[in-house]
């Protein structure tokens, strides 16, 4: 798909991530492919998808909507676990995702390779990447490296940044990315659970906002009602 295209198609817009973990009440591909399409018939411009579902995930999906897909695979491991490795980034793109998210951070990854190397094999795919960062500098490295579109998902899940996992997403991230790089997009993720943190997100400069648990996670959005009304 071409590059300038797909992220005109997500400007300013939504992206909706569909995944449920090991023992969620929705973990299995028929079940995300469908939550897929509601996010679809519900506005989103692209939809996040494969996490421990993995490349069953993604190929549901891409075979359930029409939008771009984001696919990823997630290993249980310490360190670098999103799309953790050439083999699985490849694996991703030939699944049918247009775009695929890695660990964009500056963590050794597993298979010892660098962050560049991966990225040219998944363009020579024909699939674009997405590069989840945890840091500017990881952003700033990333999109050095040729990330097409850098990713605020890790803040908060990496030992430099683990006292940010607060109630809310990082802006002050988002910020900071589309400061310092000016010409890339930048998709904002993480801990977005309010329309209202989605635009103040793109309000910053973001490209797209991705929003899973808050639209896709039945059992975190009936915990938070309970929790209101005091159960």
């Amino acid at each position: 798909m071409n590059r300038d295209r797909l992220i005109q198609q997500l400007a300013g817009g939504l992206i909706v991530s569909c995944q449920a973990g090991r023992g969620h009440a929705l973990r299995d591909s028929a079940t995300i492919a469908r939550m897929a399409r509601a996010a679809a018939d519900g506005g989103a411009r692209a939809i996040r998808c494969g996490g421990v579902g993995g490349l069953d995930d993604v190929a549901a999906v891409r075979e359930a909507v029409a939008l771009p897909v984001i696919g990823l695979t997630k290993q249980d491991r310490d360190g670098v676990f999103i799309t953790p490795t050439l083999d699985d980034a490849v694996a991703v793109a030939r699944r049918g995702a247009e775009i695929v998210a890695l660990d964009g951070t500056s963590r050794p990854r597993p298979d010892g390779l660098d962050l560049a190397a991966v990225i040219k094999a998944v363009h020579d795919e024909g699939a674009l990447v997405m590069a989840d960062v945890a840091t500017l500098p990881d952003g700033e490295l990333a999109a050095a490296a040729g990330a097409d579109l850098v990713a605020s998902t890790l803040s908060g899940y990496t030992e430099d940044t683990a006292g940010r996992t607060g109630p809310g997403p990082d802006l002050e991230l988002v910020a900071g990315l589309r400061n310092a790089l000016r010409d890339q997009p930048i998709v904002a993720e993480g801990r977005y659970h309010s329309p209202e943190s989605v635009a103040e997100a793109l309000r910053l400069g973001a490209t797209a906002v991705v929003v899973g648990t808050a639209i896709t996670d039945p059992t975190w959005i009936t915990r938070s009602f309970a929790r209101a009304a005091g159960s």
